[in-house]
């Protein structure tokens, strides 16, 4: 199917747009080696046996499939374990270098795209820095980035690649006043199809997510996601966004925008209602340092390149522990999560100090009524956007818990 012809999805679901024929045909797997994957994905090291234990396929079944996924190399045997009673266990892996994806992060200061491998790990990236995002730059940047990391991949990971997965906030016309963007310079977003755009360039399956919700997403499978199967997730970037676990589920709602975080109205230390975005943001801190006379700059050129700003950075920390305080306290008075997970577009020294003080802040806060949940640091780190963009095509074609990023795929394969 042409990129011009999808089927609708539904508003809660990520959509994929093909562009045909190409080199890349992977083909999605049949339900029970997706399921053999996904016990593999989230275990690791499994034996056989523990397979159709956990499953209840048949030992004759599991034994098909795994050699049907060994065959196709997606699996890999580890060392036998020896000591028990009757045969060695052998346990199972995934195949790092059997599955690639590319990852898209397209923020409201900085664009990223990176080749992600089978477990998770980034292969290959490219940042790119702007003003402001314009529609045409950004395609170009995604198809001519995609070029270049093929020119230094090998014909075995080219042909191995499942897609391209998109993070990119929705209405990214909004708030276009806050980043500097000059009147109506955002306005061509409105009527863009980012999407179909770009799968009118390649020949790769395209999916497109809300880049706070791929965050989420990428929290789940890469991050904490084992320790807590419900948290309120806060990523902070040009504006801070998140989303919302719940039994192991990135929550979604029926628009997609569920758990968006950033509108949620707070108080700040002027006593003003004001919502959460206003505060909490990378932007305010820009502002501030613009105010300053300093160059806020280093704050986009990548997360590792953040300098210490001293007063402005150590207010943007206090107002924004602040602000998220009350906004965990509001969440958790709706739902009694397990944990308040925080990260963002910043070094993780950084992450620590504004984690440190908003558990300070919270303390501070009135808990009666309140589960407290753990204020904890996200572990994905600055990527976690793109790596939740890259995640969209291989759990569509491999894996059977899409719900961590979405609740069913719908596409354009005969859907």
């Amino acid at each position: 199917m042409s990129s011009t012809e999808q089927t609708a999805p539904r508003s809660d679901l990520p959509q994929m747009v093909s562009a045909g024929g190409g080199a890349n045909q992977v083909r999605v797997r049949a339900y029970n080696e997706r399921l053999v994957l996904s016990l593999v994905r989230r275990q690791g090291g499994i034996s056989k046996a523990d397979i159709a234990r956990q499953t209840g396929l048949s030992a004759q079944t599991v034994s098909v499939i795994m050699r049907a996924l060994e065959k196709d190399e997606l699996l890999v045997r580890g060392k036998p374990i020896r000591g028990k009673v009757g045969q060695p266990s052998v346990p199972m892996f995934l195949n790092p270098d059997a599955v690639f994806s590319f990852g898209v992060k397209i923020g409201r200061r900085s664009a990223d795209l990176i080749l992600m491998d089978f477990v998770g790990k980034i292969r290959l990236q490219l940042h790119r820095t702007f003003r402001y995002p314009e529609p045409k730059e950004i395609v170009t940047f995604i198809v001519g980035g995609i070029a270049e990391l093929e020119a230094r991949m090998s014909s075995e990971q080219k042909t191995n690649v499942a897609g391209i997965g998109i993070a990119a906030p929705f209405e990214l016309w909004n708030w276009a006043e806050e980043v500097g963007a000059p009147r109506g310079a955002m306005d061509a977003w409105r009527d863009f199809d980012l999407q179909a755009k770009v799968a009118g360039h390649v020949s790769y399956p395209v999916f497109l997510q809300n880049d706070a919700t791929s965050a989420c997403g990428a929290e789940l499978v890469f991050g904490l996601g084992s320790r807590y199967p419900d948290f309120v997730y806060f990523y902070i970037g040009s504006f801070i966004g998140g989303g919302i676990v719940l039994n192991s589920t990135v929550f979604v709602g029926k628009t997609g925008t569920a758990g968006a975080i950033g509108p949620l109205p707070v108080r700040n230390k002027h006593g003003e209602t004001k919502q959460l975005l206003e505060i909490a943001s990378i932007f305010v801190l820009e502002n501030l340092l613009q105010e300053r006379g300093i160059d806020p700059q280093p704050l986009w050129y990548a997360a590792t390149d953040w300098i210490d700003f001293g007063e402005p950075l150590e207010i943007w920390i206090r107002d924004s522990a602040d602000a998220i305080a009350q906004a965990t306290v509001a969440a958790s008075s709706i739902i009694d999560f397990s944990a308040a997970v925080i990260d963002g577009g910043f070094p993780d020294w950084v992450r620590r100090r504004l984690v440190a003080a908003v558990n300070e802040s919270f303390r501070r806060l009135d808990l009666q009524g309140i589960q407290v949940p753990e204020i904890v640091e996200g572990v994905v780190g600055s990527q976690a956007r793109a790596i939740g963009g890259a995640s969209l095509p291989i759990f569509a074609r491999y894996l059977t818990d899409q719900t961590v990023l979405f609740k069913e795929i719908e596409h354009a394969e005969g859907t």
